[in-house]
């Protein structure tokens, strides 16, 4: 999955980057800083700590994104990486693959990086033979919840445990055709 993939007023270059390449650690440590930062500003009232960051991202190895079990996909718009989302099995048996990680610099956003993105990562998951995403997400982020409905995604069961996930509250799915 590598080719361009158009939003309504840009082209966004749109393709699978090792989990460990320094533009792919950057986005997820601004990904995590950013959810990690919202959680703590609700329930403690404070940021999250560089050292409390730096734990996360080592902590979350993402190995799981790269090949034979998923792809992170990278947003480019000029050459520059401005989003990510990553896509793993989540029960190839089932045909089920699970969206994890989405993020936009916050100055990118509202310009169709995102929904690129999704696109990106639906072509990926249909080439693999999945015939359904499923994702998980936390009641907070609303905006992502509005992002996934936009684009066909309805509320599902629970399909994950707490160990998999301890901040889950939402889940989401969509069946994928032809």
């Amino acid at each position: 999955m590598t080719g361009a993939v158009s939003s309504s007023h840009r082209s966004w270059a749109v393709g699978p980057s090792p989990v460990r390449a320094p533009e792919a650690v950057a986005l997820m440590r601004e990904y995590m800083t950013e959810v990690a930062d919202r959680w703590f500003l609700m329930h403690e009232g404070r940021t999250t700590t560089p050292e409390e960051v730096e734990g996360y991202v080592a902590e979350e190895a993402h190995d799981d994104l790269d090949p034979p079990r998923g792809v992170l996909l990278v947003a480019r718009q000029g050459g520059e990486a401005v989003g990510c989302l990553g896509l793993r099995w989540f029960d190839r048996g089932r045909g089920t693959a699970e969206l994890k990680r989405m993020f936009v610099r916050p100055a990118a956003r509202g310009r169709g990086a995102a929904p690129a993105l999704l696109a990106a990562a639906e072509a990926v998951a249909r080439e693999w033979g999945a015939g359904r995403i499923v994702l998980d997400t936390r009641k907070d982020l609303v905006e992502a919840q509005a992002l996934y409905a936009r684009y066909g995604f309805v509320p599902v069961p629970r399909y994950n445990t707490v160990e998999d996930n301890p901040y889950a509250e939402v889940w989401m799915g969509k069946e994928l055709s032809g």
